[in-house]
């Protein structure tokens, strides 16, 4: 008479060893997260930055926690859309890696004279895929990194001249030659500003993109 073998099996530790086998680490970050932070760095930092220079009421912005900073978020539904889409865009091109910069462009109503242009140039790392390992680099680092560049943002206000008449401000997004304009998308020139002078910002990176910020104003006095 053959025998019967019963073999317990700990499902409990079995679970744990399959969490343990699946989670990603903590300190590693892939295309799409890296596609992720940049866009909500924008997303802060273009808020802050509207706040800053006054293109919008005080009273429309509320305060929100982020990266240990208190900042300033738009309540202007109208600025809202207008920034949920353009950030879609660019995270979708950040993805595809085929975004080169982004700038901000801030400029006299009644004139039409740019006053301001906010510059944040994007290295990426082309060899990256959906496919591949993560890089290495923590999510606290980033963000500490982060941080510095939105500090340095809202310390802008106190060397740079006051913005005396009411301006608007628009986005740029400078994409590789080869991409297909997506609608209500539309060509636009480099919005230059003449007798100008230029401030380096801090950088920041996620170990698969890189952004070097600055900022040039108008200088009546040159």
């Amino acid at each position: 008479m053959g025998s019967d073998y019963i073999m317990q099996v700990d499902v409990a530790k079995l679970k744990k060893m399959a969490a343990t086998l699946q989670a990603p680490k903590a300190n590693t970050i892939t295309l799409k997260g890296s596609s992720e932070k940049v866009s909500e760095f924008f997303s802060f930092g273009i808020n802050s930055l509207l706040y800053q220079r006054g293109i919008y009421p005080p009273e429309t912005f509320t305060r929100k926690q982020k990266y240990g900073l208190t900042l300033f978020m738009s309540t202007d539904k109208a600025l809202q859309d207008y920034l949920e889409n353009v950030l879609r865009q660019l995270n979708k091109w950040l993805n595809e890696k085929t975004v080169q910069k982004v700038v901000v462009v801030i400029t006299e109503v009644e004139s039409g004279e740019v006053q301001e242009r906010w510059q944040f140039d994007i290295q990426c790392d082309k060899s990256m895929t959906h496919e591949s390992q993560p890089r290495e680099k923590s999510n606290a680092e980033i963000n500490k990194e982060i941080k510095a560049v939105i500090t340095q943002i809202t310390a802008t206000v106190t060397f740079l001249p006051l913005l005396a008449n009411p301006c608007t401000f628009n986005i740029l997004i400078y994409t590789d030659k080869d991409m297909a304009m997506p609608e209500q998308w539309e060509e636009s020139g480099p919005s230059l500003i003449t007798n100008s002078q230029e401030v380096k910002l801090r950088s920041f990176a996620t170990s698969i993109h890189k952004i070097d910020a600055a900022v040039s104003y108008k200088d009546d006095g040159m």
